[in-house]
């Protein structure tokens, strides 16, 4: 787990996410761009309740959000820039390759937002985000 700093320069793999998600947004079917994000490592928000346990460097403990229209989704961001603008009240994150997320992904109602709230958003839903596990070869 690492503290949320601002205004950090933005990682050679942030940037190659980013422009992945920039290619992805115009071809979804963009197989590279697939290939480049399921590489890439992005930040889990880690929200702050009494019942988080500190350090747990074993399991990931997924942020589950829920929309007004009962959609629920997994935040995960390319920068903290991005992670900061979407969700100032998280102070924390684990940083994680986005391929290992899907080896282990739980349900398929249950959807991935890559950089939410900026330009280049993309959601993929769960049976998507168990096939970039496949992209890397599982990580």
């Amino acid at each position: 787990m690492t503290d949320n700093v601002p205004n950090q320069p933005i990682s050679p793999d942030a940037r190659a996410a980013q422009e992945a998600l920039h290619k992805l947004a115009t071809d979804s079917n963009d197989v590279v761009a697939l290939g480049t994000l399921a590489a890439s490592e992005v930040l889990l928000p880690v929200p702050e309740t009494p019942d988080t346990p500190e350090g747990d460097p074993g399991g990931i403990q997924l942020p589950v959000f829920e929309q007004g229209d009962g959609v629920r989704l997994v935040p995960v961001f390319t920068s903290e820039e991005r992670l900061a603008l979407a969700l100032p009240q998280i102070r924390s994150y684990r940083t994680v390759r986005l391929s290992l997320l899907g080896q282990g992904w739980p349900a398929d109602d249950l959807a991935l937002s890559i950089d939410a709230g900026s330009p280049d958003t993309v959601t993929v839903q769960g049976q998507g985000v168990r096939a970039l596990a496949t992209l890397t070869g599982g990580g």
